[in-house]
């Protein structure tokens, strides 16, 4: 065998190998979105009908909580950012990170200052390379996030926005994500998660019409509070954090499953492209020192006959 001829069939070892691995990761991948996906869909129904109840609780009262008051001269603002702790993802931690870059130079083009929180190894990584200050980071669990997961990065994001802003505290809560449309698209997003924004979410729905033809609003209910409406905020609001987070965590879960799967299956099909280049490659290799073997032997054979008609 020709060296040319071992070459190839080495490289075809190789990449066979490496499309084994894409495959198993894609399938991998592949059921893993599958769950999230589920817990996804069963998680957004909560987070909405929460929003809904601190809201409406907020709007009922006239107490002036921290957490849905804005502050008049917002300075210190929490962007906390969602990536993964593993990559072979494609461009799904960088337009994360994009996002959170574009968002932050837009905080400090306002005139405040940005107080940064990682979840995952990928975006930690990003900002420690480039020497940026992290108040608190989070890793280990963004492959299959839990309840208790998102709890443990609320807990210090209440405990800014609780706190006054001379003591280190925070006006405002910011944070980006990557949001699973379907399992072809994944848009990373921003979203104000404090104070909350009343007007948004107390909007009635008039897309709808009764039997009469009337479109149906929602009556808003009257409220009491007790023992007062602010001890309701204050067991309400940290709910209403972790559940957002968490939906959040569930999203840039299933998103990153779905991109590592699409990001497989393009090298799986990629490897097999070039298994057949490096095939046919190989082929034209043999035949060649097929045809130079053959080509010897006949002028050899040829060159013998020669040598004997001569000799006679």
């Amino acid at each position: 065998m020709g060296a040319q001829l071992r070459v190839y069939k080495r490289r075809i070892r190789s990449v066979s190998a490496t499309k084994k691995i894409t495959k198993a990761m894609e399938m991998i991948a592949a059921s893993r979105v599958v769950k999230a996906q589920r817990k996804v869909a069963a998680s957004t129904p909560y987070a909405t009908e929460l929003t809904r109840a601190v809201s409406a609780v907020a709007t009922g009262s006239n107490t002036k909580h921290p957490l849905t008051t804005e502050a008049e001269n917002p300075t210190r603002v929490a962007v906390l950012l969602l990536t993964s702790d593993r990559g072979l993802a494609g461009a799904f931690n960088s337009n994360a990170i994009k996002a959170a870059e574009k968002l932050t130079a837009q905080l400090e083009g306002e005139g405040k200052e940005v107080v940064n929180y990682i979840v995952g190894r990928r975006g930690l990584a990003h900002y420690n390379f480039r020497e940026r200050k992290v108040a608190e980071s989070f890793t280990g669990f963004t492959d299959e996030p839990s309840y208790a997961d998102a709890k443990k990065v609320a807990a210090p994001l209440i405990e800014a926005i609780e706190t006054e802003t001379a003591e280190g505290g925070v006006d405002e809560l910011h944070i980006v994500y990557t949001e699973f449309v379907s399992m072809m698209t994944q848009t990373a997003v921003e979203a104000r998660l404090l104070p909350l924004s009343l007007e948004e979410v107390a909007e009635t729905d008039t897309s709808a019409a009764d039997a009469a033809g009337k479109p149906k609003g929602e009556i808003l209910p009257l409220f009491d509070f007790e023992p007062s409406a602010e001890d309701v905020l204050d067991a309400l609001l940290p709910r209403y954090v972790e559940s957002r987070i968490y939906n959040a965590l569930l999203q840039s879960a299933a998103s990153k499953h779905a991109a590592t799967r699409r990001a497989m299956k393009s090298a799986t099909d990629n490897a097999g492209d070039l298994i057949e280049n490096l095939t046919r490659l190989a082929n034209q290799a043999r035949q060649a020192e097929i045809t130079q073997e053959i080509s010897e032997i006949v002028g050899g054979a040829s060159a013998l006959a020669d040598a004997t008609a001569g000799s006679d």
